[in-house]
């Protein structure tokens, strides 16, 4: 998960995607795409299954210099409710941003919460706004430093040629799809001479402003409650055209990837066109063990448990 690539499948198949706080799972052994963001993190069928996963995944690991020693026993106290907690809403990122459905679900959500016993209180993060922009100029900028390894001569798929340069040219055009292209000649871009400082610089110095704003936010609340995404799960077949529209559907779950927090998409129910609708929740660095609590809460309310079948296996 770098800015919802676990929470926003999760979220629209009707499953629990949990992106944990950066540093928790080791990045030992992940393709790169944007260091500083890239968080390993498990889907599951509940909640429960997300704790018992992340037991396993956390810890400190010598492999991976951002890994941190905050192991954890994530499924005690879990059915413990969140009676009394405070749980932010962010005004920036208000139902004004989501479908006609998505907005009815947006109240349900809120409408369950408050069934818990949790006092919903609205919070400001003036730069959540802009967390898409920032993400985009900072994710496609370590991505090209980290994508130009593969070049065919010492990582990555090799075509061929007469010189170095030509299988370098060949191996990265056969090698990456259009998508991961863009976004390589994108962040080259922003690192070039003469635009570093125009937008990477800036990029870097609001997205740590982004950070601040979040952390001041949860200084009051045990949790942020947000959509995952604005739309339900699209057609199948289906494509944006438009790369900026494919860009903005990560407005509501970059925040907490530029900001290293834990975050998770809890299956909300369905809307009356029979599609799933998450909940996102965010919760304050290495608190994941508060975030599966009050998202264990919101699932029993919700009705919405799915077991696996089980086998017999002799």
């Amino acid at each position: 998960d770098t800015g919802g690539s676990v929470r926003q499948p999760a979220a629209l198949c009707g499953i629990v995607g949990l992106k944990p706080s950066y540093g928790r799972v080791s990045r030992s052994g992940l393709v790169a795409f944007a260091s500083s963001l890239d968080q390993v993190g498990p889907m599951t069928r509940s909640v429960r299954d997300a704790a018992l996963a992340l037991e396993v995944l956390s810890g400190l690991d010598e492999k991976d210099s951002t890994s941190e020693q905050q192991p954890g026993r994530f499924l005690e106290g879990i059915e413990d409710g969140a009676e009394g907690w405070r749980v932010g809403v962010v005004r920036e990122l208000g139902p004004e941003r989501l479908d006609d459905e998505g907005r009815r679900a947006w109240r349900s959500h809120l409408d369950r919460l408050t069934r818990l016993g949790v006092d919903l209180v609205e919070v400001s993060v003036p730069a959540a706004p802009l967390a898409v922009a920032i993400y985009q100029v900072l994710a496609n900028a370590e991505a090209s430093s980290n994508l130009a390894r593969f070049d065919g001569l010492r990582y990555g798929h090799r075509a061929g040629g007469d010189t170095a340069q030509e299988v370098r040219r060949q191996s990265r055009s056969e090698g990456f799809g259009a998508e991961v292209r863009r976004r390589i000649l994108l962040g080259t871009f922003v690192l070039s001479a003469g635009f570093q400082d125009a937008y990477y610089g800036r990029a870097r110095a609001v997205g740590e402003a982004l950070r601040r704003q979040l952390d001041r936010a949860l200084d009051g609340v045990r949790c942020l409650a947000l959509p995952v995404s604005a739309t339900a799960a699209f057609s199948f077949g289906s494509r944006l055209e438009r790369p900026l529209d494919m860009a903005l559907s990560d407005l509501f779950t970059c925040p907490a990837s530029l900001a290293g927090l834990p975050a998770l998409a809890v299956p909300g129910g369905l809307d009356t066109e029979g599609l799933p609708r998450g909940l996102q929740l965010i919760g304050r660095r290495f608190d994941e063990r508060g975030l599966l609590r009050l998202a264990r809460a919101f699932e029993v309310v919700t009705g919405w448990e799915v077991r696996p079948a089980l086998r017999e296996v002799a």
